[in-house]
């Protein structure tokens, strides 16, 4: 039986504007969901869709794409205030730091390319056009981690159909909204699924922000593992909502709500457990300084949408 939540709103987005690109605390959650629940608005407004331990494909999922996560030093406020402190940040000079952005030096010079906090955080699938580093144009195109290991792109297309098949069954009406504008851009869209993109990440405790450039504002979460941990609470602090999203559940949600991460955390046991029973990213060095890769345990987070502007693609023989 699922049960269906209505909430009252705890404060509203010019609040949380003011805390964007802070890393929150579990004090703000005064609803903890680690059962199937659909919650909304007092007002009736779709917040989210939980169900648990829904997807089977897990398997599939983690040995083709664990392969597929890189580095990022381009999440933005995702990626959390810039700290001098980071042992990343220790090793470059930067200049000009703001927030959640900041430039460094290069052979003495200052690069013209802003950065963020460096996380493990990879898109996979497809780009509309877009200005990439240095203002370079760029056009609509398969993204570079997907070409590379294009046969687990492929091999693992099951666990992502499954998203999508379970996508459909409990939000059909932000499915089909979804589908029917993928379905006008073919050649950008995952087969099988209304998503054009899938963002994957390890280990990745996100700072307050709101997803930017997908359609709908709708968006399917998943987890896969490796290893014990705690925390990485999905968090909607305007509702005061945490999820408890773990291996193999599925979470539909308004990520155009503020939404975040508590912190990734364990014991002196699970390290014990984890130093011999997590093989897939031993080889990391470590002290790169990278959010997220000091631990042997692995939380890989997917976050699979549409693209707003693939609709202007037209491109289709760029990205093969």
């Amino acid at each position: 039986m699922v049960k269906t939540i209505y909430l009252p709103e705890l404060c509203n987005d010019e609040e949380l504007k003011t805390l964007k690109g802070h890393h929150l605390d579990d004090e703000w959650i005064l609803h903890m969901f680690d059962e199937d629940v659909d919650v909304f608005s007092e007002e009736g407004e779709f917040i989210l869709s939980f169900r648990k331990d829904k997807l089977k494909e897990t398997k599939v999922g983690f040995d083709n794409y664990k392969k597929m996560i890189g580095p990022s030093r381009g999440r933005g406020a995702s990626a959390g205030q810039i700290d001098p402190d980071l042992l990343y940040w220790k090793k470059r000079n930067l200049v000009n730091t703001n927030g959640i952005s900041t430039s460094i030096t290069v052979k003495g010079k200052v690069s013209k390319m802003k950065i963020n906090n460096p996380v493990y955080s990879t898109p996979m699938g497809y780009f509309d056009k877009s200005n990439g580093a240095l203002g370079k144009n760029l056009p609509c195109r398969l993204t570079s981690f997907t070409k590379s290991n294009f046969k687990e792109y492929e091999t693992g297309f099951p666990f992502l159909k499954e998203i999508a098949e379970n996508y459909k069954s409990i939000r059909p009406e932000e499915y089909n909204k979804q589908n029917e504008r993928a379905e006008l851009k073919k050649d950008f869209k995952i087969p099988d699924t209304p998503f054009s993109t899938i963002t994957i990440n390890r280990n990745f405790r996100t700072a307050l922000h709101k997803d930017a450039g997908d359609f709908g504002g709708v968006a399917c979460l998943s987890v896969l593992e490796e290893g014990k941990y705690n925390g990485g609470i999905f968090m909607i602090p305007r509702f005061g909502i945490g999820v408890n999203i773990r291996h193999g559940d599925l979470l539909v949600a308004d990520v155009h709500q503020f939404h975040c991460n508590t912190e990734l955390w364990t014991t002196p046991e699970q390290d014990e457990y984890n130093k011999f029973n997590c093989p897939t990213f031993e080889k990391v060095n470590k002290y790169l300084g990278f959010a997220g890769i000091e631990h042997d345990f692995t939380r890989m987070s997917f976050v699979c949408y549409l693209r707003e502007k693939i609709i202007n693609c037209d491109n289709p023989d760029l990205i093969k």
